[in-house]
């Protein structure tokens, strides 16, 4: 989840208004796989930064409807073919939550766990994203994954062995390419975070594990 405010404040002007409401008051927003987020990049060519939305999951090559991958390991990132070029070429953005949800890599249903920072802090989840134009459709596709480190302690406990790439506050203008700097700056940006004071709490909605698609947004992988 994340506030719309939060995402005017880091990326203003924005050209994705339809994420705010009529009034353009307030609000939160709930992310899922094959829904539209607001992602943070850095056009070069106005030398500004926006917030277009994209779709959450980049198309399955046998069916574009179906979300795969919707993740990007941060130690193969640069080798990965379906991350590399957008990697290389800086089609990197930031997707900004109040809070993200976890569940433990178990057989059964799925428990979600909600992990929320400090108040009023701010996470900024490292994203590449990518155009993909798809036959018979008539605008093109932007969709985008988010990267993934080694699980901290905390996240680890559920266990679960993966957790959002978190960027620090110094590091966004290098993953964004504002800054410039080495691939391996870039890629170091990628790191665990370790030492914070977040709270986990548990959700009772377990529900079946299922695979979204976009007549049914709501599984989890």
């Amino acid at each position: 989840m994340a506030s719309w405010a939060q995402v005017v404040a880091f990326s203003q002007p924005l050209t994705a208004e339809r994420f705010a409401d009529k009034k353009g008051a307030d609000r939160e927003m709930s992310y899922r796989v094959m829904s539209n987020l607001p992602v943070i990049l850095f056009d070069k060519t106005g030398d500004r930064r926006r917030a277009p939305p994209m779709r959450w999951g980049f198309p399955d090559p046998r069916d574009w409807q179906r979300p795969r991958p919707i993740h990007a390991r941060s130690e193969s990132i640069e080798t990965t073919r379906a991350f590399a070029e957008a990697f290389l070429q800086g089609q990197r953005g930031i997707v900004l939550m109040k809070s993200f949800n976890e569940a433990p890599d178990i057989e059964g249903p799925t428990i979600q766990h909600r992990i929320t920072p400090e108040e009023g802090s701010v996470l900024a989840a490292a994203f590449l994203w990518r155009r993909f134009d798809i036959p018979d459709q008539p605008q093109p596709l932007f969709a985008c994954v988010m990267v993934t480190v080694p699980a901290n302690a905390l996240i680890a406990a559920l266990p679960i062995d993966r957790m959002p790439g978190f960027l620090a506050p110094e590091d966004w203008s290098v993953w964004l390419g504002e800054e410039d700097a080495s691939l391996d700056r870039v890629k170091a940006c990628l790191k665990t975070v370790e030492g914070v004071r977040w709270t986990m709490a548990k959700e009772d909605r377990p529900g079946p594990r299922s695979k979204p698609f976009v007549s049914d947004p709501t599984g989890l992988f």
